[in-house]
């Protein structure tokens, strides 16, 4: 049984509130868990101290037995200190696309001459 770290959504529509459970990786997102740890509320501030609470010593109990966290949760972990932060990098995103290369081409040589 594959274990999972994940949210699952509750709340009423426009006004989320996410748990933080413990469950099956093949379980549906808002169906059966076997362990609530925590949760999180987007609607509120970032510094307010209710938008996320959990506890981290099940935590680290529930890794120690094999359950991942989503990236969410992973990242949520990471601020708190429990895991390592996973840095991703895509700088080819970032570029512009092949026409618009063309057009700043372009406008530096309407600008050369």
């Amino acid at each position: 049984m594959a274990l999972k770290i994940r949210l699952a959504r509750g709340g009423t529509k426009k006004r989320p509130v996410y748990s933080i459970v413990i469950a099956d990786s093949k379980s549906p997102r808002d169906g059966r868990f076997i362990e609530k740890i925590g949760y999180y509320n987007p609607l509120l501030p970032r510094e307010h101290a209710e938008r996320l609470k959990f506890d981290a010593d099940k935590a680290k109990e529930w890794m120690g037995k094999g359950a991942l966290p989503s990236e969410r949760v992973h990242r949520f972990f990471a601020d708190a200190g429990l895991v390592k932060k996973i840095v991703r990098d895509n700088p080819k995103k970032a570029t512009p696309k092949a026409k618009a290369q063309e057009r700043l081409k372009a406008a530096q040589g309407a600008a050369a001459a």
